[in-house]
């Protein structure tokens, strides 16, 4: 009886997030959070954290995602610890006061722009990569001053409960808080006023958090997903290209990246040039599918040929990585539940794509694993093309010219990232000019992720707001104007009666330029 009550205590309702809130606001009234002494000891303790519970976080991710251990401690441990890192050397930098240029028409002024915390903010985060990305944002919110409540995703339990245990060990409780559970404990904690809201996710539950958010005018960070594509154009080191997208497609937590590559675009007549390029192996293929092709072979079949022995360089880089029996390679991760394995199965089976598997396809329910699957040529109007993979599938779909790849991805919602391959300036050019996207890749994929120094976030629906490095900082931060004047040097043509002289001064002072500040002390400009 004693346990059920306790347990009925325990429920996280709208009341305790109500208390949580109050609690957390008491801490930042008190100015705790704004010391840098606080902020600098918050992102060691960090760092220390990762360092000695490095074993303990690659073994939940291994129970949450079967996620390889170089993924783990490169893609998860390690992108966090350099963002301590970062953030340690510069926030004694990022919270001094900027300087701004004055003007005449405040003289004699000073003027800075000061970096003032938010307050109580409220971290959402998401399961493919549940310690980077609930605590990423978490040292932004850190080194810009706040109180925070993190709330991981349930879809990955055993990094939830992990980050619970370890985020009251090493941090200040009274300012950082962590507060587990599914739909019931987020949308409690939806239902406070925060000073900002960061939520990494899909789509459809950003648009939750962003009308919970409008309720009181709460600002949001929405780092979201995509359809991102990668451009392949001809005359390239294909070999170096396809290592590098399945790199950053199924080395990736198996393609369960909101930046993955999500298609291929390239054109039917690139497999010519890369057969020149090519070993024997290639050449003798594009002899025989010269030679042999029948004669009722329509010109159309004969370009898909070529592609497929383009195609074969990706297959077999594949098959060097993962060997012939992928579903058994402890180098990728699996699907994280039955919902998603179901839900890319029926992308998979769809009566549109079926048919257009070249490579793998394999998939084992128990084990919730899909081995790496390329799709020839897939029309635009299937399922897999219309909504985000997030997972190991890959279509490739085939264009006349590489131009056109420009309008296709433009067609569709803005992506969080963009890659292409080519060798060409002007159309590395156009594709940067042209292409919207949250992030350009030009010869590889993925790796814009790990340059502090650039922003990392969305446009349109795949997302608004950016973090990473000062960017972190900078999400977490109030730019505050101030104005320094002493009470020397009163103009007395800003106060009543409004004179034509003072008129005219003044026209010419909010104006600028020092010549009409003459004409006007000697009464001729107009009033």
């Amino acid at each position: 009886m004693a346990g059920s009550e306790e347990k009925e205590k325990a429920v996280f309702d709208v009341d305790a997030a109500s208390a949580l809130v109050n609690e957390l606001r008491c801490t930042f009234a008190s100015g705790k959070t704004r010391s840098y002494e606080w902020r600098v000891t918050q992102l060691k303790n960090m760092l220390k954290m990762c360092d000695e519970n490095e074993k303990e976080i690659a073994e939940a991710l291994r129970q949450d995602l079967s996620k390889p251990e170089l993924e783990s401690v490169v893609y998860e441990i390690g992108m966090l610890k350099n963002s301590c890192r970062v953030a340690l050397k510069e926030v004694k930098h990022w919270i001094v006061p900027e300087k701004a240029k004055t003007s005449l028409t405040t003289f004699p002024s000073s003027a800075e722009i000061l970096s003032e915390p938010l307050g109580v903010v409220l971290i959402i985060s998401a399961w493919n990569y549940p310690f980077l990305l609930s605590l990423d944002p978490l040292v932004g919110a850190i080194a810009a001053g706040n109180a925070v409540v993190l709330k991981p995703s349930e879809i990955a339990p055993a990094s939830s409960s992990l980050l619970s245990k370890l985020l009251v060990k090493y941090l200040d409780s009274s300012a950082i808080r962590v507060i587990e559970g599914a739909v019931a404990e987020t949308s409690a904690l939806l239902e406070q006023k925060w000073e900002k809201i960061f939520y990494t996710g899909n789509g459809r539950v950003a648009r939750i958090v962003m009308a919970a958010a409008a309720k009181h005018l709460t600002p949001v960070v929405l780092e979201l997903g995509g359809k991102s594509p990668v451009v392949i154009d001809a005359g390239i080191n294909l070999q170096v290209a396809t290592r590098r997208i399945i790199a950053g497609k199924w080395g990736c937590n198996n393609g369960q990246a909101c930046v993955s590559p999500d298609y291929i675009i390239t054109t039917k007549d690139y497999a010519p040039e890369l057969v020149m390029l090519s070993a024997i192996k290639v050449s003798f293929q594009f002899f025989l599918a010269f030679h042999f092709l029948p004669c009722c072979c329509s010109f159309s079949c004969f370009f898909n040929c070529f592609v497929l022995i383009q195609v074969d360089t990706l297959k077999n880089e594949l098959e060097r990585f993962y060997g012939k029996t992928p579903l058994e390679s402890k180098d990728l991760s699996r699907i994280v539940n039955s919902n998603h394995f179901t839900r890319l199965t029926k992308l998979l089976d769809e009566d549109k794509v079926s048919g257009n598997i070249v490579h793998g396809g394999e998939r084992d329910k128990e084990s919730l694993k899909i081995a790496p699957t390329i799709l020839l040529d897939v029309p635009q109007d299937s399922l897999i093309m219309n909504e985000e993979i997030f997972g190991p599938l890959l279509p490739i779909i085939l264009v006349n010219k590489i131009e056109e790849s420009f309008d296709l991805i433009n067609s569709g919602t803005k992506p969080l990232a963009a890659y292409l391959f080519s060798n060409k300036k002007k159309l590395k050019e156009q594709f940067v000019m042209s292409v919207s996207a949250g992030g350009l890749v030009i010869n590889d994929t993925t790796v814009h992720l790990a340059v502090d120094t650039l922003p990392f976030g969305g446009v349109g629906e795949s997302g608004m707001g950016s973090y990473h490095g000062k960017f972190s900082f900078d999400a977490f931060s109030h730019k505050k104007a101030v104005l320094y004047r002493s009470f020397i040097g009163d103009a007395a043509i800003r106060y009543p009666p409004y004179t034509t002289e003072k008129v005219r001064l003044m026209k010419a002072l909010i104006g600028g330029g020092i010549w009409n500040i003459i004409q006007a002390l000697l009464g001729w400009g107009k009033a």
